[in-house]
C-alpha cells in the first residue's frame, strides 16, 4: 500500500507488472500501459515548465483522444486539478467557469484559441496550450522535448484530483471538488463489485468531461490493470463490430435504445461480453426487457451523481431488477427522509441522502452552498426523490430539481430559463423535459408573451432557438418551444412544471 495518497499512485500499483501490456487500442493505434506512463510524464513535466504549481486547475476544453487521457494523467501525477469541459459550451459559458475555476493553465483544440483568449480572466493564466483531436497542438510539441521521467506528486487525501461544474436551480454553475480519495475510494468497490481484472476489455465510447466517461469507465480500467477499445465517441454500427473482442460496455440509456434499433445487433456480437452497464439517465423498463429478450443479457443499472461518483448498483451476481438502480454500495449509506429530515419507512417515497469516502467535499468557494446541501450528520442531500424497498433496491422516482437528461447529459432548466427570459418580448418561461424514445428526454421550453409586447414582438420558436445557440452548449438547446397565455403555478405561486409536462408529453 502506497503512502501517497494521489490517485496515480495508487493506479500504478493496479497497472500490470509488465508495462507491454496492452491499455487500449484506438483505430490502428495500440498504446501500452508504458506508453501511458511515459507520455503522462512528459505531460506533467511540460505543465510544470508552463507554470502550472501543485494546486492550480487545468481546464481542459478538447477533443476526446488518446492525449486527452495522458494529459488527465499527467494533471493527476503533477499534483494539478483537471477541470474538464464540455466542448459544446460557448464563449459565454466559458467566461463564467474561467472566472470561476481561476486555472493556472488552459487547454483547448486550436481553432478555439481566439474564443478562450476572448474570455481568459485578467489574471492567473500562466499559457494556453492547444490539442487537437488527432493529437496535435502546442502542449505535445512541448511534451516531446519533455523528460519522460517524472515523480508522483505527494498528495493527500482530501486534496482536490478534478474539478467538475454543475449548474443548479439558480443558473450558477457549481463546481463540485472532487479528492483524490473519494476517486480512489468509489474505483475500488466498483472493481470489486463489477468483477473487473486484468483478462477484461472495456468498450468506451462514452465522452470524457464528465464523471460517467471518465472517472467510473476509466478508474475501473486503471484500477485493475484492464484494457479498453477507445472510441471517439458513440456509433451503433461500431460497438457491433467492437463486442467481438470486449467483455464490458457502460453506457447511457441511448447507446441501448440504438443498438436495438440497429438490425445487425442480437446474441451473436455479445458472444464475448460479461456485462452491459446503463447509467446517466433513467433505463426504461421497456429497453431493459427488451435488451434481455433480445440477447440474453441483463443490463445492470447503477445511480451517481457528479458530486459523488457511484452510490448505488444492481448487481453482478444476483437479481438485476428493471426500474430500480439496485442497493446502496457496500461503503454508501443511503436514507430516505421527508422534508423535516425524519427517515421513512421501507416503500415511501422521499428524499434521497447519500453518505460515504466517495461523496465530495463541497462546492468550490461556495460555502454557503456545501452547507445547504448537507445535513448536519453528513448527508448529503441530492435532490432526488426515491424510496427502498424491504431488499434494500433503490428506484428513483423523480428529480426535485426538475433537472432534465437528454441523451445522458444534466441539463438545468433555470439556466436555459434566464437567458429566454431576457429576450425582448418575453415575459417569463418554463423549461421542462418531454419524454423522447432516442434522447431520453428532450428539452421543450414554454414561454409566456411580455404583456407590453405587441404580436409582433413576440418572438417566434425559431428565433428563440436560434438565440439560445448563441448562448448555451447545442445539448442544452429546446428542441420545441411552446407559446401559452399563463404558467400553471400552486397556491405558493411556484410554477407546477409537472402540469406542463403532462400537457406537453407528447411533444416528442
Amino acid at each position: 500500500m502506497t503512502d501517497n495518497a494521489n490517485l496515480y499512485a495508487h493506479y500504478q500499483q493496479k497497472f500490470p507488472a509488465d508495462r507491454d501490456a496492452l491499455l487500449l487500442t484506438a483505430a490502428e493505434r495500440r498504446v501500452t500501459y508504458a506508453d501511458a506512463e511515459e507520455a503522462s510524464a512528459r505531460i506533467a513535466n511540460s505543465l510544470l515548465q508552463a507554470g502550472a504549481v501543485p494546486g492550480d486547475r487545468v481546464t481542459v476544453q478538447v477533443e476526446k483522444s488518446v492525449e486527452n487521457l495522458f494529459l488527465y494523467l499527467a494533471c493527476l501525477r503533477a499534483g494539478l486539478v483537471y477541470h474538464p469541459l464540455n466542448t459544446a459550451y460557448t464563449a459565454a459559458e466559458l467566461a463564467y467557469f474561467l472566472s470561476n475555476a481561476e486555472p493556472g493553465i488552459v487547454i483547448c483544440a486550436g481553432d478555439a484559441v481566439d474564443t478562450i483568449e476572448s474570455v481568459l480572466p485578467a489574471k492567473g493564466v500562466q499559457a494556453v496550450l492547444t490539442l487537437d483531436a488527432d493529437g496535435s497542438g502546442s502542449l505535445m510539441a512541448l511534451a516531446v522535448k519533455a523528460s519522460a521521467e517524472a515523480e508522483v506528486a505527494q498528495c493527500d487525501g482530501a486534496d482536490m484530483a478534478a474539478l467538475l461544474y454543475s449548474s443548479g436551480t439558480t443558473g450558477r454553475p457549481k463546481g463540485i471538488m472532487l479528492s483524490h480519495d473519494n476517486l480512489r475510494s468509489n474505483a475500488e468497490t466498483l472493481v470489486e463489485l463489477w468483477g473487473f481484472s486484468t483478462s477484461d476489455r472495456l468498450l468506451h465510447m462514452l465522452p470524457i468531461y464528465h464523471v460517467h466517461g471518465l472517472f467510473v469507465a476509466v478508474n475501473c480500467v486503471l484500477m485493475s490493470g484492464a484494457s479498453m477499445a477507445w472510441h471517439s465517441r458513440f456509433s451503433d454500427k461500431a460497438a457491433v463490430v467492437a463486442m467481438a473482442d470486449c467483455t464490458v460496455m457502460m453506457g447511457v440509456p441511448t447507446y441501448y435504445t440504438r443498438l436495438l434499433s440497429n438490425p445487425d445487433f442480437g446474441p451473436e456480437c455479445c458472444a464475448n461480453m460479461r456485462l452491459f452497464i446503463s447509467g446517466s439517465a433513467p433505463l426504461l423498463a421497456e429497453t431493459f426487457v427488451e435488451f434481455q429478450t433480445r440477447t440474453g443479457h441483463t443490463i445492470l443499472e447503477r445511480y451517481g451523481m457528479s458530486e459523488t461518483g457511484m452510490n448505488a448498483s444492481n448487481p453482478l451476481h444476483g437479481e438485476r431488477r428493471a426500474g430500480t438502480v439496485g442497493p446502496a454500495l457496500p461503503d454508501v449509506t443511503v436514507r430516505i427522509v421527508d422534508d423535516s429530515g425524519t427517515p421513512l419507512a421501507d416503500g415511501e417515497i422521499g428524499n434521497l441522502q447519500v453518505k460515504g469516502p466517495n461523496v465530495f467535499g463541497g462546492y468550490w468557494r461556495m460555502p454557503d452552498k456545501t452547507a445547504e446541501d448537507f445535513t448536519a450528520d453528513g448527508f448529503f442531500n441530492t435532490g432526488d426523490k426515491a424510496c427502498v424497498d424491504a431488499d434494500g433496491y433503490i428506484s428513483i422516482v423523480g428529480r426535485a430539481k426538475d433537472m432534465v437528461i437528454c441523451g445522458g447529459l444534466n441539463v438545468y432548466p433555470k439556466e436555459i430559463e434566464l437567458v429566454i427570459d431576457d429576450m425582448p418580448g418575453v415575459g417569463e418561461s418554463a423549461v421542462i423535459g418531454v419524454p423522447h424514445a432516442d434522447f431520453g428526454e428532450a428539452v421543450v421550453a414554454v414561454i409566456v408573451a411580455d404583456r407590453a409586447a405587441s404580436a409582433a414582438g413576440v418572438p417566434s420558436a425559431d428565433a428563440v432557438i436560434a438565440h439560445c445557440k448563441t448562448q448555451l452548449a447545442n445539448f442544452k438547446v429546446p428542441k420545441r418551444v411552446e407559446l401559452v397565455d399563463t404558467l400553471p403555478r400552486n397556491a405558493m405561486g411556484k410554477v407546477q412544471k409537472n402540469l406542463l409536462r403532462e400537457r406537453f408529453s407528447g411533444a416528442h
